[in-house]
């Protein structure tokens, strides 16, 4: 797992992680950091591969991630990591000719959105115009809505202050699940033609849980609440890390990797330990999601 210290300072970094292939733990090597107070150190783990699908000429991804109690908090960060992906934003666009750029999606839907916005499980809104498919195997749908929203989806009031926005006004999550899963395609061809990215990255709110609470599974040890993890077409596991936290209602929470060519074919997110429903509280940390960022989906051979 990746260990980001002093989440709540608002400090990130961006690494690039230097490993042997075969599950071993290496001090990551800085490229730099971004109003940042103090350099951080921080060690990831190495990237998690199936057996027999290693390439010989692999490298592990840069990492970029970064949380605190405020939006300022992780914007160098995403900053970061979007010169990392490319320019320019293509938005709804029709995939360039040689595929440049990125995606983003905010959930606010344009203009002063603050109406809620409930889908089934796949939810294709965004399968043709930004080539990212999302399903939920353990939930029923989708919901975008601000926090007050998410109060009276979930019917839970605390919601409406527990949670944050990085862009306003709308934040994302599973119904009845905490897994979401995204597939990508090239944007315009109606989900016709796989695709793979080169970096995927992700803001979410209310990470209370980065590490555990113990040494040990007894005595209410948490464990960490939120993970991404990277696979490739195959089906090859290609990396995985939990997201840093910030402990405290309302913070928010990067994380994103890029790798040196498009290799991203399924990202696989789990927001929280608990789906949404229950009070945040005690052993449960419930988690929303605001803004993904990924390159331009390249088509598959």
């Amino acid at each position: 797992m990746s260990r980001f210290a002093n989440p709540t300072s608002g400090n990130f970094q961006t690494a690039r992680a230097s490993t042997t292939l075969r599950g071993s733990t290496t001090l990551t090597r800085a490229l730099g950091a971004f109003g940042a107070l103090s350099l951080l150190t921080v060690v990831a783990a190495s990237p998690a591969l199936a057996q027999g699908t290693t390439p010989k000429n692999f490298t592990a991804p840069s990492v970029f991630q970064a949380a605190g109690p405020a939006a300022d908090s992780i914007q160098g960060a995403v900053e970061a990591f979007r010169t990392a992906l490319g320019d320019p934003n293509n938005q709804s666009n029709p995939a360039p000719a040689d595929h440049s750029g990125r995606r983003e999606i905010n959930w606010d839907g344009g203009g002063n959105n603050q109406t809620t916005s409930v889908s089934g499980n796949p939810f294709a809104g965004f399968l043709n115009t930004r080539g990212a498919l999302f399903t939920t195997p353990d939930g029923t749908g989708f919901v975008q809505a601000t926090p007050a929203g998410l109060a009276d989806q979930f019917d839970n009031p605390t919601y409406g202050t527990i949670f944050t926005t990085f862009s306003p006004f709308r934040l994302f999550s599973a119904i009845g699940g905490k897994i979401t899963v995204v597939d990508f395609f090239v944007p315009g061809s109606n989900g016709n033609i796989r695709a793979t990215t080169a970096g995927f990255g992700a803001v979410f709110t209310d990470v209370d849980q980065p590490d555990g609470s113990g040494p040990g599974t007894k005595h209410g040890n948490r464990k960490a609440s939120t993970l991404i993890e990277y696979f490739a077409a195959n089906g090859a596991l290609l990396y995985s890390s939990f997201v840093p936290a910030s402990p405290g209602d309302a913070g928010l929470s990067f994380f994103g990797v890029v790798f040196d060519d498009a290799r991203i074919a399924r990202v696989r997110i789990t927001s929280g330990n608990v789906a949404p429903g229950p009070d945040d509280e005690g052993h449960h940390d419930v988690v929303m999601m605001d803004d993904f960022l990924y390159g331009e989906p390249q088509p598959l051979p």
